[in-house]
């Protein structure tokens, strides 16, 4: 199994009536360091934790 590459952050917001969380970087990868902090995410399900796409 592949190491996770993000986590859900405490941080939220509210967006067109979704609750978002914020994301930050568990690992380095790319130009991304282990606890960055990212975008917002309405679930887990949306973070994909393979490949080199970020959302930082």
């Amino acid at each position: 199994m592949e190491q996770k590459k993000y986590e859900l952050t405490d941080e939220k917001t509210e967006c067109l009536g979704r609750t978002l969380h914020r994301v930050r970087a568990l690992r380095d990868f790319q130009n991304v360091k282990a606890g960055d902090m990212g975008g917002w995410v309405e679930a887990e399900k949306d973070l994909a934790h393979s490949g080199n796409a970020s959302i930082i």
